[in-house]
């Protein structure tokens, strides 16, 4: 039979109780992974008929951790959030509550820089440990957590591949060629990129696996529109793309860098009168949940979001628990085939004309710089 606690025990009146010290029930508690099964299970059954709540203040005064990750969370001018965020969150905070941690949120005001806050976190020591998502091409925050040798993950990768640290990234250059192969293969040959102006790595990957895959084919017939937007700028992407969809050379197949983007897409296709999939063909990536409910369903790339998320929880743990090894894992992701993408419709193939719209540019492939990156996959010590 357990030991019965009193109610309400200190973490020395339980450490008593059980007759082990109160390092081994304080790292218990805190989910170390240092541990014995046998021992977490007393300590763990014997604090909840206790009602054991650690303080938390105590707690990191004596192991000098908050138990906290903390996770940077930038607000928008338009006041909606990231719907990649949902799943991701949801996925995040599953996979550090296994282990005893909780999820730290800290928005960014709009007229704040996200590193200007990372740093005060960092600094206060609100949290172990970091994720970074949404990661840039050069990124500063990445830098800045090397340098001052925080723990921490990222979801995505800086263009630098020789940089020691943790990630998990999903492989959009092979995802974006593998879709221009498909598509050629259903008789396209006008092609539109709906992109962004930020400059994040996972925009250079799928460009880079887009273009690569073009120049592979050395088709002459080919044509590419690319079409870079602000994110987060709802109508100057909605004036973007009935830009482009007004044009007498529209593209056949319009391939998106975000579900966002494609959404907005088959909207604006709606309102204009064109068919989607038999006039245009749209494709999404991130499946975002109102992928599926699209009229049509979008057909777009689910990179598992959620499990990728709890992937990062355990690479982030097992940092913090002492494991040095640094992992960096690259995803396939899947293609979801659903109700926007068709055979390109009969008509003869013209160039396509120079878009007088400032976000717009029309490609010549054959001089385009594809500088592909090479996936990859590894894990280092």
């Amino acid at each position: 039979m357990p030991p019965v606690v009193p109610k309400k025990g200190t973490l020395k009146a339980l450490a008593k109780t059980l007759d082990l010290s109160v390092t081994t029930v304080s790292r218990a508690l805190g989910g170390y992974s240092d541990v014995a099964p046998a021992t977490l299970a007393r300590v763990l059954e014997a604090a909840s008929k206790a009602n054991y709540v650690p303080n938390s203040a105590a707690k990191m005064l004596v192991t000098g951790r908050s138990g906290f990750v903390g996770l940077m969370l930038p607000l928008r001018e338009s006041a909606t959030l990231d719907p990649f965020l949902g799943e991701y969150i949801a996925g995040l905070s599953a996979g550090l509550s296994e282990r005893g941690r909780h999820l730290f949120m800290v928005t960014v005001p709009v007229n704040e820089s996200e590193l200007t806050v990372l740093k005060d976190v960092v600094e206060s020591g609100r949290a172990d440990a970091i994720v970074l998502t949404r990661i840039a091409e050069q990124d500063e925050r990445v830098d800045y957590l090397i340098k001052r040798g925080v723990p921490f993950v990222t979801h995505g990768r800086t263009v630098a591949e020789s940089a020691d640290y943790s990630w998990i990234d999903t492989d959009g250059f092979k995802a974006f060629a593998d879709m221009f192969d498909c598509l050629y293969e259903l008789n396209h040959r006008r092609f539109g990129l709906l992109s962004i102006v930020e400059p994040m790595t996972f925009r250079t990957h799928r460009e880079n696996g887009l273009r690569h895959a073009i120049k592979s084919k050395n088709d002459r017939d080919i044509h590419l529109e690319v079409c870079q937007v602000p994110r987060f700028n709802k109508q100057k992407i909605v004036l973007a793309v009935r830009d482009l969809l007004a044009s007498s050379h529209r593209p056949t197949a319009l391939l998106c860098l975000t579900d966002e983007l494609a959404l907005c897409v088959l909207e604006q296709a709606v309102l204009m009168g064109i068919k989607v999939p038999e006039q245009l063909t749209v494709i999404g990536f991130d499946n975002i949940p109102e992928a599926k409910y699209a009229t049509p369903a979008l057909t777009t790339f689910d990179q598992s979001t959620r499990h990728a998320a709890q992937q990062m929880s355990t690479m982030l743990l097992d940092i913090l628990d002492g494991n040095a090894k640094t992992t960096q894992t690259l995803i396939t992701p899947s293609l979801m085939k659903r109700g926007t993408h068709a055979v390109a419709p009969v008509g003869k193939v013209s160039s396509i004309a120079t878009c007088q719209h400032p976000v717009l540019q029309t490609v010549d492939i054959s001089d385009a710089d594809a500088s592909p990156v090479t996936p990859f996959t590894k894990s280092r010590s």
